[in-house]
């Protein structure tokens, strides 16, 4: 239990900045754009697209990759020791259990908002496949903030592509709880765009993105 000399007072402090004016600034409204899929789906492939069309259109945006998010925020600060001092586990940081695959999308979620509000358009990459961790992102942000794009290919297309052999390794016992094998994914129920990756290519679906958050005001 917590000693009353190490509490520590935490408060919420507003910004002299507002958002709008930000906004001005930049010359599009923030948002976060949520891409979720299966692994080698082509999530992050058509993030970075948008992103990089987003560029040449002079709008403010930022890609949160899953692997690199991992590299840094959620990798970790050091290692752990058992009773027999056997370095086991990185302290702080996340593995793939269902419940430090919670805590990374509450991590992102809250990385995602503070870009949102400070003006940029937030593209996150994540398999995320959990709904209900999605749905609680979508609260924390503002009406119209949380644009969910699923890109939806079938488990087939996506082991036949499996750029990181990591469908193969989990069909062959070497990979455990992996997304699609032995570990589920939600596909979202109501999301604001969903992109054909089965049949279309990324640009083309790169655009579709463009032209969504066009359709909506925010560039």
């Amino acid at each position: 239990m917590m000693s009353e000399q190490n509490k520590v007072e935490v408060h919420w402090h507003e910004h002299s900045v507002v958002r709008e004016e930000r906004e001005t600034m930049n010359g599009n409204k923030g948002c976060v754009i949520w891409f979720t899929g299966l692994s080698a789906c082509g999530k992050s492939t058509i993030a970075n697209l948008v992103d990089h069309k987003l560029n040449a259109l002079k709008k403010h945006s930022f890609v949160l990759d899953g692997d690199n998010v991992r590299h840094g925020l959620n990798a970790g600060t050091g290692m752990l020791k058992d009773e027999h001092g056997e370095e086991f586990a990185k302290r702080f940081g996340l593995g793939f259990s269902a419940q430090d695959r919670e805590e990374n999308i509450r991590r992102i979620g809250a990385v995602a908002k503070l870009f949102a509000e400070s003006g940029i358009i937030a593209l996150t990459a994540f398999i995320s496949p959990y709904r209900m961790d999605r749905d609680r992102v979508r609260k924390t942000l503002q009406v119209g903030d949380f644009i969910e794009v699923f890109v939806d290919a079938p488990l087939e297309v996506c082991e036949k592509r499996d750029p990181k052999g990591l469908y193969k390794k989990a069909r062959a016992g070497e990979l455990k709880g992996f997304t699609g094998i032995d570990d589920p994914y939600e596909a979202p129920l109501s999301p604001e765009l969903v992109l054909d990756a089965a049949v279309k290519s990324a640009e083309q679906l790169a655009d579709e993105v463009i032209e969504y958050i066009s359709s909506k005001g925010k560039i």
